[in-house]
């Protein structure tokens, strides 16, 4: 499958380069063309390959390994190019580019984060991908070593988690109107071009490389289509100071290993956990209107008496003076609710115990759960760091928790380091409405290694604020044995916080609520697993 595919368009429109970097390079300069490489090695055939691609500038090539006519019979591209069983071919493609003399710019692979199966690498683990690309890369450069890296991101949620590190990527792609987002369900379409475009684009800057944006269809057409991308492009600038913070790149969570046991705490409504003498925090849920009753400074009281620390999540909404819940985020930013934050911060400095004050959780979800979720992440991000320097002083006994749930997408939410003590994520045996036979829930450990890699690249501490599951007892005490197993193995878990209720049933439809409550007798079977 040594060919061009004959009908492929897919241009170069734009290029965001925030730093400036090629000044020179415009998006006319570049001719994009696709092909398909099989495993064996035809140098002559290469040659006339590279030679179709004619006399472009910049040329931007799509290679797919295998392709998409293979896409139904070929499942193991990733591990195959991992073993080595396309070196040859790499070296000897790579070889007839340098001889052509092209300035080229190779991109492989493309769209794997987009959550369908039209190629076979797509619908993979992201650690794999990540490995077989960066074993293309360094094959490709050893080659070639003027050759371009280009990481093809679709620019779709979740797209940093297969982000394969800056040592081998040298631009990056988002696609516009591409057939792998027309196909995909998994997140609702953005109708509106210029929010697509600065979505994308911001999507992308755990990276912070060049930015080739690509159309395909009708879109590429589009006349409004520049218009709307050097507003995007200008909006994101403008907002570069909030969105380019610091990356850890996925290097510091070894830093952060915990040297003793992992705090261990419940949320416990009915207490039938609490005065146990098995936790050492305490988790409440503290909305506006629970704070203008003073409930919530009984709450904290309570938890302070039973010399618990406490986890405080903070929810921007149930407004008793009947202010909109619609505009929470910009009523944050704005003072609406400066009153408010000032009784938290008072009844929290009034404390002796370690307060663990999280701001608007799972704000990453693209559902109406929560009148703070399926926003803006800019004006999420410059709410959460509004609620958290509010308090000039910052008490000493308060510790700073950025909370996603820890799903696909969740680092377009990033905060930025300085703002974060521990990240906090949300770890459920039955994660959706699709999965209610309690027996099929999935293990503790599948979640948290998904929800761990797309953490990686805060370089902060987690701390799973909300856990549970559901079914027989018996069911019950084994997925939690597994999951002190996984806790104890995995040091950059500070702590872990058991949800011991029901579920909202008003979020569940037709189906029953998942109850996570667990019996004292269980819940001590965990923590003793923890101290062994």
């Amino acid at each position: 499958m040594d060919s061009r595919e004959p009908n492929f368009s897919e241009p170069v429109v734009g290029i965001f380069d925030r730093n400036n970097q090629f000044p020179d390079l415009g998006s006319d300069s570049f001719t994009h063309v696709s092909c398909q490489l099989d495993k064996s090695v035809d140098k002559q055939k290469l040659k006339k390959l590279v030679s179709d691609f004619g006399n472009a500038q910049n040329l931007l090539i799509t290679v797919e390994m295998p392709g998409r006519k293979a896409a139904a019979t070929s499942e193991n591209v990733l591990s195959e190019v991992l073993d080595g069983d396309y070196d040859a071919k790499i070296d000897a493609f790579c070889e007839a580019l340098k001889v052509s003399g092209k300035k080229v710019y190779v991109r492989w692979n493309p769209e794997m984060e987009v959550p369908v199966k039209i190629y076979p690498w797509q619908y993979q683990a992201p650690a794999d991908y990540i490995k077989a690309f960066n074993h293309f890369a360094k094959q490709a450069k050893k080659a070639f070593p003027g050759i371009q890296i280009v990481w093809g991101a679709a620019g779709y949620p979740g797209a940093d988690e297969y982000y394969p590190g800056s040592e081998n990527v040298d631009f990056m792609t988002i696609m516009l109107n591409g057939k792998s987002e027309k196909e995909s369900t998994a997140f609702p379409d953005v109708k509106d071009l210029y929010t697509n475009l600065k979505r994308k684009i911001q999507r992308m800057r755990v990276a912070d490389k060049p930015i080739l944006v690509l159309a395909a269809g009708d879109l590429q057409k589009d006349e409004d289509l520049k218009t709307q991308l050097t507003k995007a492009i200008n909006e994101t600038k403008k907002e570069a100071v909030i969105l380019y913070s610091d990356f850890d790149n996925g290097n510091a969570l070894a830093n952060n290993a915990r040297t003793s046991k992992p705090l261990v705490g419940v949320y416990d409504p009915k207490e039938i956990i609490v005065k146990s003498g098995l936790v050492g925090v305490e988790h409440i849920f503290v909305d506006l209107g629970s704070v203008q009753s003073g409930q919530f400074e009984q709450g904290l009281n309570a938890i302070a008496a039973r010399k618990h620390d406490a986890i405080v999540s903070i929810e921007p909404w149930r407004d008793n003076k009947s202010r909109k819940d619609s505009s929470v985020l910009l009523n944050v930013i704005n003072g609406v609710y400066d009153a408010e934050f000032s009784e938290i911060y008072r009844v929290i400095g009034n404390s002796k115990q370690t307060v663990y004050l999280r701001f608007a959780h799972e704000m990453e979800i693209p559902i109406h759960r929560y009148a703070w979720q399926s926003q803006d992440p800019v004006l999420y991000i410059k709410a959460f760091r509004y609620f958290m320097d509010f308090n000039k002083s910052n008490g000493k006994n308060i510790k700073k928790v950025w909370g996603p749930a820890g799903d696909r997408g969740s680092m377009e939410w990033w905060p930025g380091a300085k703002y974060v003590d521990y990240v906090s994520i949300a770890i459920y045996g039955l994660p959706d409405k699709g999965i209610t036979d309690p027996e099929k829930q999935e293990s503790f450990e599948s979640i948290y290694n998904r929800k761990n890699h797309r953490m990686r690249f805060t370089g902060k501490p987690i701390f799973v604020t909300e856990f549970g599951v559901k079914g027989r007892e018996e069911y019950q005490a084994k997925w939690m044995k597994n999951a002190a197993r996984v806790i104890n193995t995995h040091k950059e878990i500070f702590g872990v916080c058991y949800f011991n209720l029901e579920d909202n049933p008003k979020v569940w439809g037709d189906i029953p609520a998942p109850d996570w409550s667990l019996s004292k007798a269980t819940f001590s079977g965990f923590v003793d697993a923890l101290q062994e």
